[in-house]
């Protein structure tokens, strides 16, 4: 793995939940995983955001901590989601991540697709 860019201040926040749920699926993976941030291009709004556990950090990739979990994201979806807040939402309505981006225009009902 050669050098990434160390992110001076995290580029997304996590919740506190969201930081507990990431970690349990950071318990469960066989392998030593970080969080990998994305955007997408698709949806109903133009863009999607992706969370995955990811096991290979790209030469490009930003990296930095926030509520103690690993994160890394690449330069395109940088751009998009400076200041985006996720959280993790458990009701009887619905379960998941939710998405707080102060650079989206719009997003839809679904929660996951923003436009810019």
């Amino acid at each position: 793995m050669s050098e990434t860019t160390q992110a001076t201040e995290p580029i997304v926040t996590l919740t506190r939940e969201a930081a507990e749920k990431v970690r349990e699926f950071q318990a469960g993976a066989e392998v030593e995983a970080v969080l990998r941030v994305s955007v997408i291009p698709g949806g109903c709004s133009g863009f999607e955001y992706g969370l995955d556990m990811d096991t290979t950090i790209r030469d490009d990739d930003f990296t930095f901590e926030s509520e103690g979990v690993p994160v890394v994201i690449d330069p395109f979806s940088a751009q998009y989601l400076a200041g985006l807040s996720i959280g993790y939402h458990s009701s009887f309505q619905g379960t998941g991540f939710t998405f707080e981006n102060p650079n989206a225009a719009g997003s839809c009902g679904c929660g996951t697709s923003f436009a810019v």
